[in-house]
């Protein structure tokens, strides 16, 4: 865990999409010391008049290379972790010519008793998987 799920505007090439993925996991894994397995991510792709994402007064030009990214995960980490996080992803997708201004990232906390990872069980609260940072 975590889960993660990046929404973009139709029309990349497949292993373009593979590589913000890739680039996304790999920034978890470097900040968060995640096990590379650790890997849960739901892409999704959009026609273009199917995702909003005005500036909110920052002067911000997004354009059709847009990602927006949210990160469910479990609660506890700092405020200095996070901004580890959204920097790295942005620096992680910079690599790939995607401008940091295209680049929408939120992280969404939640506890061990609200995950099941398969067969309707609660892995967390039975104690079959440790729960992260603790």
């Amino acid at each position: 865990m975590p889960l993660v799920r990046i929404d973009l505007i139709r029309g990349r090439h497949i292993d373009e999409v593979r590589a913000v993925a890739d680039a996304t996991h790999r920034a978890l894994v470097d900040v968060l010391d995640i096990p590379e397995r650790d890997r849960f991510q739901i892409i999704t792709e959009h026609d273009a008049d199917h995702i909003i994402a005005l500036d909110a007064g920052l002067g911000l030009e997004r354009t059709d290379r847009m990602v927006m990214i949210q990160i469910f995960t479990q609660s506890g980490r700092t405020t200095e972790v996070k901004q580890r996080v959204y920097h790295t992803i942005a620096k992680q997708l910079e690599a790939l010519g995607i401008s940091g201004e295209d680049v929408f990232i939120s992280i969404m906390e939640n506890g061990p008793q609200d995950w099941s990872f398969g067969h309707g069980r609660a892995q967390y609260t039975e104690g079959v998987l440790p729960v992260p940072g603790r």
